[in-house]
């Protein structure tokens, strides 16, 4: 692997981009890197678990002697799954400090370098500058930038690239997989949580730098139960390709969902990611076989349910039987659930999602969400 360096993260040069040729027109979430204590390990839950398919590999075989890195894809899917092979790394104090958890939202786009500059010129704090990478299959190019809490963004440019991941990974082969396939297809959206009075910040930042707009927001009126509560807002790309929801915590009687996540991974971080399917029910029977558990709202849920969706012919039972909700807005309607955590801390979980024409995020479920979090809370004695 070659690794050159093709700027430098001080002083940017003035933009030359002016309307019309945006060098931060996102193209998608390229994938999201877990810095992880057992990366094997990991690869192996995704594998089994999830149903991704292994795809690359680095580490000591490869010549890499300080970490070991394996690529699990499913659909546009892509996780990087990430861990020291020494102790006192930037990786292991990661892991030691937050647990398993994302550390790099990476995004596609046209020009890394370009992306890098115009970031940093509208504010963003540089973390990596722009370098090249090269082997037998091409170049990739890719600028770091600092994001919430220790979470970053990479520019990705792959335009030039056709090997399975990136230079210095070796293409891997998976093993065959005799359980159904889940049908998970892409990145729905990204959920971070932050701190008391940050989500405005934050906000601020993804609609400045990144070129994001508001598209929803919640207050603690929208988002609560009797005990707990949270505010969160969500910031769009242009086309809706790319959604961040952010959660900050509100006053209640008892710590909310925001609050625990705070404590245990100690600062801001991604809660939850939001993977879309184009058949939920057949996603989440494939999960359950696979051993994977989901939070469950209570069966009264239901009752309510088919009264809002009488008109649609919705299979209530079997939504139901597997613990799946269901909420719709004025352009149509989506299904959607939640998984248990996917590692000890409680910080990182997964949902699944079906859209039918609605843009939205179940709103007309968090109360009964809310409920389930609190009661697996309140379990962990965290409430």
């Amino acid at each position: 692997m070659t690794v050159t360096t093709a700027g430098t993260a001080e002083a940017p040069a003035p933009s030359p981009f002016g309307s019309g040729d945006d060098p931060l027109d996102l193209e998608a979430v390229d994938a999201l890197e877990f810095w992880v204590g057992n990366a094997r390990q990991a690869a192996h839950y995704y594998r089994t678990g999830w149903g991704f398919e292994l795809v690359a590999y680095l580490g000591p075989e490869t010549g890499v002697r300080d970490r070991c890195s394996y690529v699990v894809e499913q659909g546009t899917l892509r996780f990087v799954l990430t861990s020291s092979l020494r102790e006192g790394t930037e990786i292991a104090r990661h892991v030691a400090r937050h647990g398993d958890g994302v550390r790099d939202i990476s995004l596609r786009v046209a020009d890394a370098a370009a992306a890098f500059r115009e970031a940093v010129r509208r504010g963003a704090v540089p973390v990596a500058p722009p370098s090249e990478e090269k082997d037998d299959h091409g170049v990739i190019r890719r600028a770091t930038i600092a994001a919430y809490g220790e979470t970053v963004h990479t520019f990705v440019e792959r335009r030039d690239y056709d090997g399975a991941f990136a230079p210095g990974f070796e293409q891997q082969s998976s093993v065959h997989d005799p359980l159904p396939p889940v049908g998970l297809k892409e990145f729905d959206h990204s959920v971070a949580n932050v701190e008391l009075n940050r989500m405005n910040f934050w906000v601020d930042f993804y609609e400045k730098v990144l070129g994001f707009s508001l598209i929803q927001g919640f207050t603690d009126e929208d988002i609560s139960t009797e005990y707990s509560a949270l505010m969160s807002k969500v910031v769009s790309d242009g086309i809706g390709r790319i959604k961040f929801p952010i959660n900050e915590p509100a006053p209640g009687k008892k710590r909310s969902q925001v609050d625990e996540y705070l404590d245990f991974y100690n600062g801001p971080g991604l809660q939850h990611v939001a993977l879309a399917t184009d058949d939920i029910l057949a996603s989440v029977a494939a999960l359950e076989a696979r051993g994977i558990e989901f939070m469950r709202v209570p069966d009264t849920y239901y009752d309510d349910l088919r009264e809002r969706f009488a008109d649609l012919d919705l299979d209530i039972a079997a939504l139901q039987q597997h613990g799946i909700l269901a909420d719709r807005d004025d352009e149509g309607y989506l299904l959607q659930i939640f998984s248990q955590m996917n590692q000890d801390r409680p910080t990182v979980f997964f949902e699944l999602i079906e859209r039918h024409g609605s843009r939205g995020f179940g709103n007309g479920n968090f109360k009964a969400l809310f409920v389930a979090l609190e009661r697996e809370q309140e379990r962990r004695g965290n409430l």
